[in-house]
């Protein structure tokens, strides 16, 4: 039998440091369901309680864009200053965003 198929799956982990925060990926993981990777991704991403919350998600569940697409996907907005946030400043109790 094939080594891959007798693998867990593949996790992405993901945490948020303080509640208000977006969550940040953090690593990997192999678990044999998302409750186990949940609970092993707590152990291994937040033994000295860095996080509020943790994410996991099957990597193969995740559909990302291609890099070779980056210039048609995300050069165009360049000319449209409209889309940048630079015109008014934000207020103190969001400067994390």
């Amino acid at each position: 039998m094939n080594p891959v198929q007798n693998e867990w799956p593949l996790f992405e982990v993901f945490v948020r440091a303080k509640a208000g925060l977006d969550h940040k990926h953090c690593g990997s993981l192999h678990a044999p369901d998302a409750k186990m990777a949940l609970q092993l991704a707590r152990e291994v991403y937040t033994r000295r309680q860095e996080g509020t919350s943790v994410w996991v998600v099957r990597s193969s569940d995740i559909t990302a864009s291609d890099p070779g697409d980056k210039d048609m996907l995300f050069d165009p907005a360049e000319d449209k200053v409209y889309r940048h946030p630079t015109f008014y400043e934000l207020p103190d109790a969001v400067n994390h965003m």
